[in-house]
């Protein structure tokens, strides 16, 4: 009697289970269904554009469907994409009168996608219309853009993050040591900064070189945008980051021209009304997922030619390592070669802008990845567009293109590679007593292991093997711009470069944006009008919850970025460090950027 109790008890909660499971999932489907069949926001006349200085920005905009179900806040990110499109659509709409910049808290924008935003809105200007910003407190990143407002408007009580910039890596060695491990590197590049953080406790003095360079050009870059856009000399920015200045007076901001305006958040409708020179009900805001949704599913042009945009962001693996839960992205190397084999086999695709903002990742998937990027060069042009980063293996996926566009705050090159296999014989014999006996049939069958040391003829062959890689790497790269191999090693040595120095040195051959590439990409395939279509195909909001429903890691990892910010990604790399196999062309992953 008790066993069957126990089957008819099972079954019931079985039953509800499904039921459960099944009614979200009709949910979610009206939800999908509802949203494809939905007509286009319509954009009202007197219309504001607002964009939301908050959060994350990526790379492209990603739904995430535990956003709705949690309202998680580590789900929301802004894709940069979406901005631009947004800025765009609103500079061609006639509804479209302005745009209004609500400064908040960016979790997280690079000093590149924060430039790139900036001259969407400079560009947006030369359309006669307006923007206002308006900010309860400024961070460095969001003045930074909003200093190209035809009036910045502060709190009283308000205040302006404005110190300087700042680079900082982080490292562990001695958590290591701590544990009993120690890591055995290989490597070629002076600068191949990369391992530095598992064998240093602080830098080197070749990367504190290089990283005291990148700082001063980047904060040159910011420092002359503000001067131009606020008419203030780069000395006196700089006297105003060296005095501290966000903890000044807030009226001291206007005094020294940081500002135009000290006012509430409820003055706000008030100052737009008067820029519009319209009654204060008479105006109405648009979102910028709205205003981008405005080239949501137009028909192709006539001509049928496509300009195919592919987006690779993230580092670079040869297998997946991450979830949709976060907004971490990966290029998996054999998910991208497949797509780019069939954009070289597609007719109607004329030319190929590849989006590169990786700091890269596995050689042998670099190469894999290059060896796909000259199929596409041999049957139609491909040019290479970088974001925040396109440096070591994201450099290596760009060299071979016709023509490389990076902004001036992009952070590319570091051309060098390196190995690293982890020794743990301390934290197995003396702190958890686990001894281990082995038996090979020959010389090096436990290379590897980690319960031992590489020894010297071991370390040899590894040492080997990574000048190998290196001189593929610098020969594809010369190949590639057509420069000699000792030129390309001149500049290498795993050196990390900004896109404007990166230009003088023949790396880059042009400064600017997505949209400057494109206009390269058209020109070279010899078309005028054409489609431009993104690629790879995103998954449905339905897709992703399929598969994260299964996925027990991924609230795990969306609750740790949440409560990590931007030192998540210091987290997730050293959580899978073990996930790297070959030898790696990768930039210093742990550079986070005091904005």
């Amino acid at each position: 009697m008790k066993q069957f109790i126990k089957y008819v008890a099972a079954t019931v909660v079985g039953f509800f289970v499904i039921a459960i499971i099944l009614s979200i999932i009709s949910i979610l489907s009206l939800i999908g269904m509802a949203s494809m069949s939905s007509n286009k926001p319509k954009v009202q006349d007197n219309s504001v554009l607002v964009i939301n200085l908050k959060g994350s920005i990526t790379e492209r905009t990603k739904e995430n469907p535990f956003e709705f179900l949690t309202g998680n806040p580590a789900a929301k990110a802004t894709g940069l994409d979406q901005i631009l499109t947004a800025i765009k659509n609103a500079k061609e709409n006639e509804n479209v009168k302005g745009i209004y910049l609500e400064a908040g808290t960016l979790v997280s924008a690079s000093p590149s996608t924060l430039q790139e935003i900036r001259n969407a809105l400079i560009d947006f200007k030369k359309s006669g219309k307006f923007i206002l910003s308006y900010g309860d407190t400024y961070t460095q990143g969001s003045y930074y853009v909003c200093s190209v407002a035809d009036s910045v408007v502060i709190n009283p009580q308000g205040m302006i993050s404005w110190s300087g910039m700042s680079l900082q890596t982080a490292f562990y060695k001695d958590l290591l040591d701590k544990v009993g491990v120690k890591m055995q590197v290989v490597k070629v590049g002076t600068y191949k900064s990369a391992v530095e953080p598992y064998i240093l406790t602080e830098m080197s003095d070749a990367n504190r070189e290089q990283l005291t360079t990148l700082s001063s050009e980047i904060w040159g870059e910011i420092t002359s945008a503000v001067s131009k856009s606020r008419k203030i000399s780069v000395e006196a920015l700089n006297t105003y980051a060296d005095s501290v200045i966000s903890f000044a007076d807030p009226a001291a901001y206007k005094k020294l021209h940081l500002v135009d305006k000290l006012a509430f958040s409820d003055n706000v409708p008030s100052i737009i009304a008067n820029m519009m020179k319209i009654d204060a009900d008479d105006y109405n805001t648009i979102s910028v997922s709205d205003m981008a949704a405005q080239t949501t599913n137009e028909p192709k042009d006539p001509s049928g030619d496509i300009i195919a945009v592919y987006y690779a962001v993230g580092g670079i693996v040869q297998e997946s390592t991450s979830s949709s839960f976060s907004n971490e992205s990966e290029i998996v190397g054999k998910d991208v070669i497949k797509d780019l084999q069939e954009l070289a086999e597609d007719e109607d695709i004329k030319a190929v802008v590849l989006r590169v903002n990786s700091g890269g990742g596995s050689a042998y998937a670099s190469e894999q990845i290059w060896h796909q990027v000259m199929n596409i060069k041999a049957n139609k042009p491909i040019i290479v567009s970088m974001g925040d980063y396109a440096a070591s293996g994201g450099y290596y996926i760009s060299c071979a293109a016709d023509w490389i566009v990076a902004e001036p705050n992009t952070l590319t090159g570091s051309i060098g590679i390196f190995g690293m296999m982890p020794e743990a014989s301390e934290l197995m014999n003396n702190k958890l007593g686990i001894h281990m006996s082995t038996v090979n049939t020959n010389a090096h069958s436990d290379m590897g292991n980690p319960t031992r040391p590489l020894d010297e003829s071991e370390r040899n062959i590894m040492q080997a093997y990574v000048n190998r890689g290196y001189e593929l790497f610098t020969k594809r790269c010369a190949d590639g711009r057509k420069m000699k191999q000792d030129d390309i090693k001149a500049i290498a040595e795993g050196r990390v470069w900004t896109g404007a120095h990166a230009k003088k040195l023949g790396l880059v051959d042009q400064l600017g944006g997505l949209d400057d590439a494109i206009a390269v990409a058209k020109k070279k395939a010899k078309v005028e009008k054409c489609t431009i279509v993104n690629y790879p195909n995103q998954d449905t909001f339905f897709e992703q919850f399929m598969k994260e429903a299964t996925n027990s890691d991924s609230y795990a990892d969306a609750k740790m970025q949440e409560l990590m910010g931007d030192y998540y990604t210091m987290f997730s790399n050293i959580k899978n460090v073990n996930q790297r196999k070959g030898v790696q062309a990768s930039m210093p992953y742990y550079l986070m950027f005091n904005l």
